[in-house]
């Protein structure tokens, strides 16, 4: 693995009034550059995330970034789409192509703007990203998928309202210090716990506050290799960078255990030559709380059915012994699908570079990525390391 991250840009991501999908494209292509202290005539290649899915009229958006600077005219752009993963497979496609020397400077953007789109709408592309033939006719879309997958993790192995109650008062207690997190709001756990008014069921066992926002937002950063990120402002080499695909229907594979999530982290593991106990954080997946207690036994923090205890006992607080979403995590950060893969590489390397302000872990060395598209389809694991 030769790809380094030198700059990146990251807008605030919500529901951003009199934005324009082609603005917060522009806005973070220019000032990833501008963090990296070079310019447009610099830029080899460039990768653009965005899974629209219906958000957007304008599908066919490569090109719009080069409206960012007329010195990107004639630039090859291409983009990419994974579901809720399309922001780590633009990353991915940049770093396949400096591992490939097709290219020495990629310009990797991710965006998405979806709170333009009616309620009903929304829904139904979100669910575009389940398998329509079993899982088309869900009642609360993607959220009804994600319910009825707490539902039968809880007959499985018990309620574990607790558990996913801890899970999402954490992410808010830490989105709290992120200047681009959509809910900067301490809910605490009593409020994340009980049904309410402002809290109901949404699907299944989840209630709001175990569900990721409707977000817009963009990140963009800059890819380089080694021996040229050594010369510049700073390095974030990738140890490893692994993309797992499994089957797109839940019927076909044992939807508790995550086999994609799994099998990424033991393949990103192994080549980084790491352990999770080397890691310093982990920015995970937690499009709902469910899906981040899973994720703890996919990574091999628990045993199958025992995540929970990592939540309850503070394991992946962000004073714990691993933390866990840091940033806030999508549950209050903020989910604008193209955006989030390139949105977790740049926290990522803003931890290590010691640049991520309050929501900084102290010393943090090396850090963990774990993006998924679908309910566990796409996976992809990155673990980072500061080398300048």
């Amino acid at each position: 693995m030769t790809a380094c991250i030198v700059g990146w840009a990251h807008s605030r991501f919500g529901k951003l009034e009199g934005e324009t999908l082609e603005g917060l494209i522009t806005k973070v292509a220019v000032d990833a550059l501008d963090h990296a202290g070079i310019g447009p005539d610099d830029v080899d290649e460039i990768v653009l995330g965005h899974f629209n899915a219906g958000f957007s009229p304008q599908d066919f958006t490569a090109s719009l970034v080069l409206q960012a600077d007329d010195r990107l005219r004639f630039k090859p752009a291409t983009r990419v789409e994974n579901a809720c993963a399309t922001g780590s497979a633009a990353v991915r496609q940049g770093i396949r192509a400096i591992d490939a020397n097709a290219a020495r400077i990629v310009l990797v953007v991710g965006a998405e703007q979806m709170t333009t789109t009616p309620g009903p709408d929304i829904g139904k592309n979100l669910l575009k990203a389940s398998y329509l033939p079993e899982d088309g006719d869900t009642p609360a879309g993607f959220a009804g998928v994600f319910g009825k997958i707490a539902q039968a993790y809880f007959q499985r192995y018990g309620d574990q309202s607790d558990a996913l109650a801890m899970i999402a008062a954490k992410n808010h207690k830490n989105g709290v210090d992120n200047p681009y997190a959509q809910m900067r709001k301490d809910f605490g756990y009593e409020f994340c716990r009980q049904e309410s008014e402002k809290n109901p069921f949404v699907a299944g066992p989840l209630k709001r506050t175990d569900c990721s926002l409707v977000s817009d937002g963009a990140a963009a950063l800059v890819l380089t290799d080694t021996a040229t990120a050594l010369k510049m402002r700073r390095a974030v080499t990738f140890r490893a960078n692994e993309h797992v695909q499994d089957f797109l229907p839940m019927s076909k594979r044992d939807i508790l255990a995550f086999e994609g999530c799994e099998r990424a982290w033991e393949q990103a593991l192994k080549k980084a030559g790491v352990t999770l106990d080397d890691l310093s954080f982990v920015e995970t997946h937690d499009c709902f709380t469910i899906a981040e207690l899973i994720e703890y036994e996919a990574m091999g923090l628990a045993k199958p059915g025992e995540g929970a205890k990592l939540a309850l006992e503070g394991v992946t607080a962000k004073d714990g012994r691993l933390p866990v979403n840091p940033s806030g995590g999508l549950k209050a950060k903020g989910h604008p699908i193209g955006a989030t893969g390139v949105s977790m590489h740049v926290l990522t390397a803003m931890q290590l570079t010691g640049e991520a302000g309050g929501i900084q872990v102290p010393g943090a060395k090396l850090g963990g990525i774990f993006n998924m598209g679908g309910a566990a389809v796409a996976n992809y694991v990155s673990i980072l390391d500061r080398i300048r």
